[in-house]
């Protein structure tokens, strides 16, 4: 018995010796391997895999570490300092092989010496923390994370002098969406630059140690601390503002209007347009851009644009690259673009980009949003006339996203209760659908997938029913090539039709019908050499189909005969390069060009008329058929783009620019404004193609540590061979447009003031413009002279217009806006005698456009209502109550003349002639 106590006894302790000696193998295991070029979590994952060590640490703080560092058989504790070196990361291995990874001081496995005796107050423990709202406690850890962490970028080596390129992306911290203009910078050497619409940002530093700031508007200012070893990629999160209370003092973008190089350019987030009051109580990004100086339409209920003195067909718009023909619903009461799905609205004037063109007068560039890559989220609103709803989220987190947004009218229950009997029996009906896909494949290729359709049909009373639709869609594919080079590849297909159908008649009825196609593929460029340069290069190719006009009997009753005019085919196509080129930091230049080419191709009839003399039937030489793919017309030319700025002092500066614009597409209207019924027109052998150039001048200023900006830009420009009409042209379904119509000259000047302010409790812009848009047709050769060859007032010339927009928010919860505008009449022909000819009585009219209708202005008012504003809720809420034209003024959109009973009456059409109040009810979760 003692013998086997004796067994037994010897067998614990050797069992407690090995157990011990186990346990203390598994604690001082060795780590080896070849972690050079390593990710933080790479290095943790091999440890994990080859030991019983696990780790904790927040991925915030070690995301882009990059580990350069080769270990055979070494404790954990002498592996790890060499990991964290250079930063100011602690770690903490505890007894049960638990690795904590803090930043500032290690974290603590056990409770201090003396903890439980009150009489002890142990140094090492931290103060404790006051109670701080949670929104306000992840602002400061991430300010801190950002503060505080070392970022090392790209490769160790012995070279220690020379400069790397560092790029990445800027992207929502909360949604994952990119991070538009916003400005990347160091302060010593001073070297910076925007992020574009990709989020995507590129700088060439000096290797070493550098504070990389980001800035913007509605961000957090950001910092990360680089150690810049060589070309690396450092991809940033940022936080969203959320103080709305305080006067923020925004810096991001804060002087670009004085130190960078474009001018021209008014840019503005969502956030911005959809303070600004609008009829129905749809925001319209259309109706906000006509609020900018320069920018201006020729009444109510239009958004065609004028800018600069260009016609409406001469902008370019384009929705994710794809073009939009027809830029409203509903004859202009509504915008084409639902406000949910819109990230940014860029519109320039001058100095155009050489990527683009197309168009004479100015680019307006719509981007939506990529959709939420971390969860799903919605919005959307319901008002009077319209509601929306728009649905985002991750297909695959962090990868891939979906944005679908739809909107609809029914408006017809408020014209059955106008009294009038031509109203109550219309109805008017829209719908859009928008839809996108992102996918990042890795960290250099990524897709953007949208489509875009929309269908509206009106009809007055019972008589003409008006339909129009358009399809949109297109495909982007980013690649980064490396740091310095990257190229977006785009496909792009836009469709626009309209129906014009009539069956009060029988005997009449009819339907006409228009449709263009238009296919383009583009590949653009984008090169940063080094921090001084910025090389952008591409080329571009559109096909043109255009189904120029049908008419059509409706029903077996019409006499009507069938009529159809023939298609038209073109190619254009283009190559450009331009070079911003950062001299010293006051002074930039930018010299571009852009080389287009133009083809009209048949299958096509085409007249030739005998040169210096007016095309008519009487003058034709001869007709020569086309057949498919033959051309019968080229063009072609150079578009210059030239701009410079020169920094006076650090908050102001002097910028000038000069651009040729050639544009190959006509529109032909019976209107002033975009309508339905406009018919499009490419050039061919007979219509030549549209030419102009502007030269512009501004002086720009800030103000209160940058937080009010001033602008002063003065420009002049010519235009030739764009579109004006004979007297008593014809423009249905002609088959000889060009005997009817003229090719006229252009000039146009003006200055334009802007004083911004975007922050603060009060904040809005006041904006001024003084311009005149003359027209001549002078060529007595060709029988083409009116008002005697002298220059005339175009349909559009208004020489004043004042605008405010002004924004008051009361509390997190209460805001107005207030907003005035005013502007001169625009120019009309009017009949000032009445004479016989023999036994009739005709009627003689002033010379074109002598005359102007009334002055226009206009007040409107809104108030939002927003509900709490806790974070942790189903959904957030809010109200907008606004009154549109609040004084009730009767502006006129139009002055006509009827001859009655043997006297000539005139008339005045007013769109909104009372106030329209209107409520919306709007939501996101």
């Amino acid at each position: 018995m003692a013998q086997l106590y004796r067994f037994f006894l010897l067998a614990m302790v050797l069992l407690i010796s090995f157990a011990a000696g186990y346990a203390q193998t598994a604690e001082r295991k060795l780590i080896s391997g070849d972690f050079r070029n390593s990710r933080f979590s790479d290095f943790v994952a091999a440890v994990e895999a080859a030991t019983t060590y696990h780790f904790y640490y927040d991925n915030a703080l070690l995301d882009t570490m990059a580990i350069h560092l080769q270990v055979q058989e070494q404790p954990l504790e002498q592996v790890l300092p060499l990991v964290l070196q250079d930063t100011t990361l602690k770690f903490t291995i505890t007894g049960q092989q638990e690795v904590f990874i803090t930043h500032g001081r290690p974290f603590q496995a056990k409770l201090p010496d003396g903890f439980f005796d009150r009489s002890v107050v142990p140094s090492d423990v931290p103060a404790p923390v006051a109670d701080v709202p949670f929104l306000e406690q992840e602002q400061i850890r991430k300010k801190a994370v950002s503060d505080i962490k070392l970022y090392e970028i790209g490769i160790k080596s012995d070279k220690a002098t020379g400069k790397a390129t560092l790029a990445g992306h800027l992207r929502d911290a909360k949604t994952g969406e990119p991070v538009i203009g916003a400005s990347v910078f160091i302060e010593s050497p001073l070297i910076g630059t925007t992020s574009d619409h990709y989020g995507y940002y590129a700088l060439t530093l000096p290797m070493g140690r550098h504070e990389l700031k980001i800035k913007g508007i509605g961000i957090q200012n950001t910092r990360r601390l680089l150690l810049l070893h060589s070309d690396g990629k450092l991809d940033i999160d940022i936080q969203e503002d959320v103080r709305t209370l305080k006067e923020v003092l925004v810096e991001a973008e804060k002087d670009r209007n004085v130190s960078g190089l474009q001018m021209g350019l008014e840019r503005l987030d969502i956030r911005t347009i959809k303070q600004v009051p609008t009829a129905f109580g749809e925001t319209d990004i259309l109706r906000v851009m006509l609020t900018l100086p320069g920018v201006k339409s020729v009444g109510e209920g239009s958004t065609g644009m004028n800018v600069r003195g260009g016609s409406t067909d001469q902008n370019l718009i384009l929705f994710n690259d794809a073009t939009i023909y027809n830029p409203s619903h509903l004859f202009g009461f509504f915008s084409a673009f639902n406000p949910d799905i819109i990230k940014s609205v860029e519109l320039y004037k001058s100095a155009v980009p050489a990527r683009y063109g197309g168009r004479l007068s100015s680019v307006l560039e719509i981007t939506t949003r990529d959709g939420n890559k971390k969860k799903l989220a919605g919005s959307g609103g319901i008002g009077l006339l319209t509601s929306r709803l728009t649905l985002e989220g991750p297909i695959r987190k962090d990868k891939t996203s979906f944005l679908v947004g739809g909107r609809s009218t029914y408006s017809n229950w408020l014209l059955r209760q106008l009294p009038d009997a031509n109203f109550n029996q219309s109805s008017a009906s829209f719908y859009d659908l928008n839809a996108q896909v992102t996918h990042e494949f890795d960290g250099k290729n990524t897709i953007y997938v949208t489509g875009y359709t929309s269908n509206d049909k009106f009809k007055l009373g019972s008589d003409t029913l008006y339909s129009f639709t358009n399809y949109n869609a297109s495909v982007k594919w980013k690649h980064i090539f490396q740091n310095k080079l990257y190229s977006v590849v785009t496909g792009a297909y836009s469709h626009y039709d309209y129906a014009i159908s009539s069956d009060r008649n029988p005997v009449n009825a009819s339907e006409m019908t228009f449709g263009i196609n238009q296919a383009n593929l583009q590949a653009d460029f984008n090169y940063f050499p080094n921090s001084k340069h910025t090389i952008d290069f591409g080329a571009s190719s559109i096909l043109y189909n255009v189904a120029a006009g049908s008419l059509q009997p409706l029903g077996p009753e019409s006499l009507v005969m069938p009529d159809r005019l023939q298609d038209e085919r073109a190619l254009e196509s283009a190559l450009y390069i331009s070079d911003r080129y950062d001299i010293s930091p006051r002074l930039s230049v930018s010299v571009g060009l852009r080389y287009s080419m133009f083809r009209a191709m048949g299958p096509r009839q085409v007249y030739h008329y005998a040169p210096g003399t007016p095309k008519t039937e009487y003058t034709v030489l001869d007709t020569v058929q086309y057949g498919r793919g033959d051309t019968f017309a080229n063009y072609h030319g150079p578009e210059y783009r030239l701009s410079a700025r020169l920094g006076l002092t650090d908050n102001s500066s002097v910028k000038v620019s000069f651009n040729r614009m050639r544009q190959y597409l006509h529109m032909l209207s019976n209107t002033t404004a975009i309508s339905p019924t406009d018919i499009w027109k490419l050039s061919d052998a007979n219509i030549r193609p549209q030419v102009g150039d502007q030269f512009a001048l501004g002086y720009y200023q800030n103000f209160r540590a940058n937080t009010v900006e001033l602008s002063v830009e003065g420009y002049t420009k010519t235009m030739r061979d764009f579109l004006d009409y004979k007297s008593a042209a014809t423009l249905f379904m002609n088959h000889e447009i060009e005997r009817d119509v003229v090719n006229a000259e252009g000039k146009a000047y003006g200055v334009e003031v802007m004083l911004k302010k975007l922050t603060g409790k009060l904040n809005g812009w006041v904006s001024y413009t003084y311009s005149r848009t003359l027209v001549r047709v002078n060529n007595p050769a060709l029988s083409e002279i009116i008002n005697n060859g002298a220059y005339y007032p175009s349909n559009f010339d208004k020489p004043h217009d004042f605008t405010m927009i002004s924004n008051y928010r009361f509390s997190q919860r209460f805001s107005t806006s207030l907003n005035f505008t005013y502007s001169t009449g625009r120019p009309i022909t009017l009949p000032i005698a009445k004479y016989y000819d023999g036994d009739v009585q005709r009627v003689f009219y002033s010379d074109r456009n002598q005359y102007r209708v009334p002055d226009f202005y206009r007040v409107d008012l809104a108030v939002n209502l927003e509900g709490n504003h806790k974070v942790r809720k189903l959904a957030h809420s809010s109200w907008t109550l606004a009154v549109y034209n609040l004084t009730g003024r009767k502006n006129p959109y139009s002055v006509y003349f009827r001859t009655e009973q043997g006297k000539i009456n005139g008339y005045k059409l007013s769109i909104f002639g009372r106030p329209i109040p209107t409520i919306t009810y709007n939501f996101r979760f």
